[in-house]
């Protein structure tokens, strides 16, 4: 998934950035949010790590100009306000969780697993399709149980794949998610991933098809809804 870190700490910024991207992501920051304002007014992200103590901009701001546009992307709070009040305005404002600084990095990832799980409107960390599972939290796919080897690029295609399971996604709705803006790709890498993706799954006789659906993109499939 592609993830936006609001964060002027150059070290905390960096030590998040590291732990998600470990974990697949791919991962903005920006250290303003005058500058975070502006990508988001054209860039789509699915979550936001945000820190209220911004330089230019007070990550509440941030946060209201968010939600008076009407985006509903998951905002989890990173920051050092720990009063009881700063975490009440920052919910009543719409974020969807509260973290306070210092913080445990596994509970970090749990957070924005648990929210980009709800963004998807999923109620479990394993999803689902023929006879392969999807695992979030252990970052493993299986078929039948038997674990299928996957690089992180392919594993995060999978994940957006399944997370959209039965609809078509366009080249460029995948690239997306799947690069980050420091990341100098086009869409030829993504017809390159797609490929080997489909070939390590048909491989391993996982009961899906990643079908391309010619000028609009790719539509994941249980086999049996393909035949059928």
């Amino acid at each position: 998934m592609r993830i936006l870190v609001v964060e002027d700490t150059p070290q905390i910024a960096q030590a998040v950035s590291t732990r998600l991207r470990g974990q697949g992501h791919a991962v903005d920051c920006l250290a303003s949010g005058v500058e975070a304002r502006e990508v988001l007014a054209y860039q789509r992200y699915d979550l936001i790590l945000l820190d209220l103590g911004l330089p230019d901009l007070d990550g509440t701001a941030l946060l209201a100009w968010l939600r008076e546009r009407g985006e509903r992307v998951p905002v989890l709070v990173v920051t050092a306000r720990s009063a009881v009040s700063a975490r009440v305005s920052a919910l009543d404002l719409g974020a969807d969780d509260y973290l306070i600084k210092p913080f445990d990095p596994d509970e970090m990832e749990a957070r924005v697993r648990a929210l980009l799980r709800r963004g998807q409107g999923e109620a479990s960390n394993v999803s689902r399709l023929g006879r392969l599972a999807l695992d979030r939290a252990a970052r493993l796919a299986r078929v039948d149980g038997t674990r299928l080897e996957l690089p992180k690029r392919e594993f995060r295609l999978l994940e957006i794949l399944l997370a959209n399971q039965g609809r078509v996604l366009a080249k460029e709705e995948i690239a997306d998610q799947l690069f980050s803006f420091d990341e100098a790709t086009g869409l030829n890498a993504v017809e390159v991933y797609v490929g080997r993706l489909r070939r390590r799954l048909g491989e391993a006789e996982a009961g899906v098809e990643i079908r391309t659906l010619r000028g609009l993109g790719y539509l994941m499939q249980a086999e049996s809804e393909v035949r059928a």
